[in-house]
């Protein structure tokens, strides 16, 4: 009797499963729509990470999403992270070889063979004869090669910067890593930079349709 009222209150006290990642992920996408003013933290990387830094801020400026201040104290939101632009060298080294070999020959020579005959009656007569052959040969051979080579040196810039947002509270709202080798009619770092807002748009725009009925 007790084991059934046990197990009821068991139930009865079971905690609520957590929301799904789905469900919290929208949520946090949510306060995207409470952000006006965002302050550009520095960027933590190498020599080119203050570069990226003023080009990330000018095409926020530029989209006109949220007022971009140099006061970090009226910002709503920081923008914080790292950013790297490398310039190497990749190299590449290939070769290719064909080979052919053909050889022929024959043997050459000559040989002799010698008869003879003789009889032992008192008149002593012989005869004797030889034949003499004639061998020939031929020696020959071929051999071609062929062999290509090729190494190529070419000079490569590489971009790549990850980058959140960070609210009031101290909680990440939104965040992305972006790279680039560069566009066709701009640099690797101003790549990024309007690949990290394009990002941050279509992020933006998505939390509006979820926000309406």
């Amino acid at each position: 009797m007790l084991l059934p009222l046990l197990l009821m209150a068991v139930g009865a006290v079971e905690p609520k499963p957590p929301a799904a990642p789905a469900a919290m992920n929208e949520e946090i996408l949510g306060q995207l729509l409470t952000v006006r003013r965002v302050y550009i933290d520095r960027l933590s990387g190498g020599e080119t990470a203050g570069q990226m830094r003023d080009m990330i801020a000018a095409s926020l400026q530029g989209a006109g999403l949220f007022v971009i201040t140099e006061n970090p104290d009226r910002a709503d939101a920081v923008l914080r992270g790292s950013a790297e632009d490398l310039v190497f060298t990749d190299t590449h080294s290939s070769s290719d070889s064909v080979h052919a070999d053909a050889h022929f020959g024959f043997s050459n020579g000559d040989t002799t063979q010698n008869n003879s005959n003789s009889s032992g009656v008192s008149g002593m007569s012989g005869h004797s004869s030889s034949t003499q052959r004639d061998q020939r040969s031929q020696n020959g051979g071929m051999s071609v090669g062929d062999s290509e080579s090729t190494h190529t040196v070419e000079r490569k810039h590489e971009a790549v910067a990850a980058v959140r947002l960070v609210n009031k509270d101290g909680d990440v709202i939104w965040s992305t890593t972006q790279e680039s080798f560069g566009g066709k009619f701009r640099g690797s770092s101003a790549d990024v930079a309007e690949k990290i807002t394009k990002k941050l748009l279509e992020d933006y725009e998505r939390a509006r349709k979820l926000k309406k009925p």
